[in-house]
């Protein structure tokens, strides 16, 4: 498809509730009602099971961010129903989604607890703090914490399962040879024009043994 297609496409776009309503339909009021403004002891059940989330932020000016987190053991914290805590690792230190919330403190977690399909998704404000006890109780293999995001939650629910099935992410028989995806060295080398002896080896063998 060529951009003078795309183009074309992007001018007669959808615009209006209505015309995206006539296309993938109307809720149900059970769907429209399914959050709730808190976590229920199942539910937190389930996130601290959670090794892996997804936090999506945005600046003030509407630009996105998501951010894959993840540890072997789940160190989110529920201070109350309505509050939770995640923690931030040492990373590459761009903090894009740090510096959206300090702008924008809206944000969007994606929760997935490996083998399992359904999701949980929680959205709500965020703070950041450096709290030295909260950072010493969301520690892993010794290391404190080097951030703590609080999350004031707005909207909690339980998200089914059709995207996970789909996609069969947990099928060990439909997963690629990890050879045979581009790695981070190559995509980076095509992306700024780089030598590879000027990168990191393929896979990055420093930062995998430097987890926390």
């Amino acid at each position: 498809m060529d951009t003078g297609r795309i183009d074309e496409l992007v001018r007669t776009r959808i615009e209006t509730v209505e015309e995206l309503e006539a296309v993938v339909g109307v809720p149900t009021p059970a769907i429209l009602e399914k959050h709730t403004t808190f976590t229920t002891p199942l539910m937190r059940e389930y996130i601290e099971q959670a090794r892996f989330f997804v936090l999506a932020t945005s600046d003030a000016g509407g630009n996105c961010d998501c951010s894959p987190r993840g540890d072997l053991i789940s160190r989110v914290l529920f201070p109350d129903d309505k509050t939770l805590v995640l923690p931030d690792r040492p990373g590459n230190r761009r903090a894009d989604s740090y510096r959206n919330i300090l702008e924008n403190p809206h944000v969007g977690i994606l929760f997935l607890v490996p083998g399992v399909d359904e999701v949980v998704r929680v959205n709500g404000r965020a703070s950041l703090s450096t709290d030295p006890d909260l950072l010493a109780e969301l520690a892993m293999s010794g290391k404190p914490a080097q951030l703590a995001v609080i999350v004031q939650i707005d909207e909690a629910y339980l998200h089914c399962a059709r995207a996970i099935l789909r996609a069969k992410l947990w099928d060990p028989e439909t997963w690629v040879e990890a050879e045979s995806v581009p790695s981070l060295r190559d995509i980076l080398a095509e992306q700024h024009n780089l030598k590879h002896e000027d990168l990191e080896p393929a896979r990055q063998e420093r930062y995998r043994a430097e987890l926390y």
